[in-house]
């Protein structure tokens, strides 16, 4: 089974499995602010569920390349929608601060402060 790690724990996960549901069901920090109350619960829309991720996951769906083409996401920035993702092989997520996880090296919010 492959392992996520994730803001400083690790989980193990079916291959395939969905990265937004794996980490909502370990009671992992995958949004930040308001963002954990107001999502489209992993319909690809809203773009809060944003992370970089090292390591195997599924190619972009059409809902995540569509979604991450709006602000406040831009096309180039590497990042993921944990919601549009299958769980390929071991992977290491990092959450970014800001509501929609788009804040490279800011320190407005600490990723993983978000309990």
């Amino acid at each position: 089974m492959p392992t996520v790690h994730f803001a400083g724990k690790s989980v193990e996960a079916p291959l395939g499995a969905n990265l937004r549901l794996v980490l909502i069901r370990a009671r992992l920090p995958l949004y930040n602010s308001a963002a954990r109350a107001l999502n489209c619960r992993g319909r690809g829309t809203c773009g809060t569920c944003a992370v970089r991720i090292e390591g195997k996951v599924s190619e972009p769906t059409r809902a995540e390349r569509w979604r991450l083409r709006f602000p406040p996401h831009t096309p180039d920035s590497g990042l993921r929608l944990a919601c549009q993702c299958a769980i390929q092989g071991d992977l290491s997520v990092t959450k970014q601060p800001g509501m929609w996880g788009q804040h490279e090296g800011d320190d407005a919010e600490t990723p993983g402060d978000t309990r």
